[in-house]
């Protein structure tokens, strides 16, 4: 097809050629006069073939520059060949992990204007990789020079490997690398939660998935992890409650996020907004670290945990982490007795290290040394994944009472089907 519609558009401007000298031709036309007088010569001519002259000139010249100016574009289409080249074998050298030689080339290569910039920071890599510090700063200098914006993400990363987020805040705020590229805003939001701003941190996430800086499994980790910590560093009750309102409903329901919400409300004195946090998270979805956190809670309110906690032992009672909150709750309550139960109970069910931690609180609580100590000693067994020895004074039909698993029932109180 090419062949066909070059030789088309040569006969239709042989043909405009042929009308343009009849129209010219013609004597009964008025073409203006153009009068050109030059080192004593004059010339004398109509307006359409001065044009025409003009055209012809201006193309000559054209054609004579590019014959001229030939054996240097034909050498920089050479080096930039050759630096194609070299950027191609530095990045393959350099996924083989031939550090020194991936180097050495892309180096030579981050000469060409179009290349040296993602050449520059390939060589970042492969120096990193060596371990060469000064030929890491040596590259990023010459980044620096070639784009700001590149340096600045460069730079950011290696400071963030370095555990110096401040400094990787700097380079990404600065002016000149504005605005950020996907990356660059996934480094400034690392840096910000790493700064303890992790409040400002989470704003920028709407932005990440706009651009799809992340895949989906990393971006939602992030999510709940951000959640999670801008809610520790709330300051105070009012900043508690505004981060916890601006969370989606599902991450108010993930465990960690609940937890970080309950914990800081409880160290903020916001007692009902702990302990109900987690009520709700645990009618919506069982969580046994949400269970645990319940009876650690530093708060008061143990009747209603109690109550709540007892509510929750029909639809769960082999849960060893509810166990030991009950257990703990008693305890608290001066309930010695009843506390044993669960926690023996609890540690039937595998609750292992904290069920046998508290028992040895409420032994030291109760004047017994001796069981309290032999209650630390299996803590530490059950950390090693060591068999725990029997309490003394506890029987063999006590020990079969608490492993029993009690039917575990719904809400309404019917079975519940297993899987």
């Amino acid at each position: 097809m090419k062949p066909f519609r070059t030789v088309v558009l040569l006969l239709l401007l042989l043909l405009a050629g042929v009308l343009a000298s009849q129209w010219m031709a013609s004597t009964d036309r008025d073409l203006g006069e153009v009068f050109v007088r030059f080192a004593g010569y004059d010339l004398h001519t109509n307006v359409p073939r001065a044009l025409l002259s003009l055209l012809l000139v201006g193309g000559a010249a054209w054609l004579l520059w590019r014959l001229l100016t030939l054996p240097f574009r034909a050498w920089g289409r050479h080096r930039r060949k050759q630096a194609r080249a070299r950027l191609i074998d530095g990045l393959d050298a350099l996924h083989a992990g031939h550090w020194q030689k991936a180097e050495k080339l892309l180096e030579r290569a981050a000469d060409d204007d179009e290349v040296g910039a993602i050449a520059r920071v390939a060589a970042v890599r492969a120096a990193q990789a060596r371990g060469d510090d000064a030929a890491v700063q040596r590259h990023l200098i010459a980044l620096r020079e070639r784009s700001a914006q590149a340096h600045a993400v460069t730079a950011a990363q290696i400071a963030l490997d370095a555990g110096q987020p401040q400094n990787a805040l700097v380079l990404l705020d600065a002016a000149g690398v504005q605005p950020l590229p996907p990356r660059g805003l996934a480094l400034r939001t690392e840096a910000l939660a790493g700064t303890a701003r992790a409040g400002e941190a989470y704003g920028l996430l709407g932005a990440l998935k706009q651009q799809q800086a992340l895949a989906p499994a990393a971006f939602d980790a992030m999510e709940i992890r951000l959640a999670a910590q801008s809610l520790h560093e709330a300051t105070d009750p009012n900043v508690l409650a505004e981060r916890w309102e601006m969370l989606t409903k599902p991450l108010r329901l993930q465990a960690v996020v609940v937890a970080a919400y309950a914990e800081r409300a409880a160290a903020l004195r916001w007692e009902d907004a702990a302990t109900r946090s987690i009520e709700q998270a645990l009618e919506s979805h069982w969580d046994e670290s949400l269970v645990a956190l319940y009876g650690r809670l530093p708060v008061g309110k143990l009747d209603s945990r109690r109550a709540s906690a007892q509510h929750w032992l029909q639809a769960h009672p082999a849960s060893p982490a509810l166990l030991v909150t009950l257990g703990r709750l008693a305890r608290l309550q001066g309930q010695w007795t009843t506390s044993q139960d669960f926690l023996h109970r609890a540690v039937a069910q595998g609750a292992g290290v904290e069920a046998w931690e508290e028992l040895g609180t409420g032994f030291d609580e109760a004047g017994d040394a001796a069981s309290a100590q032999q209650c630390r000693a299996n803590a530490v067994k059950a950390l090693r994944g060591e068999p725990p020895a029997r309490l003394s004074g506890r029987d063999i039909k006590q020990a079969i009472r608490d492993e029993a698993v009690i039917e575990e029932r719904d809400a309404h109180g019917l079975p519940r089907l297993k899987d």
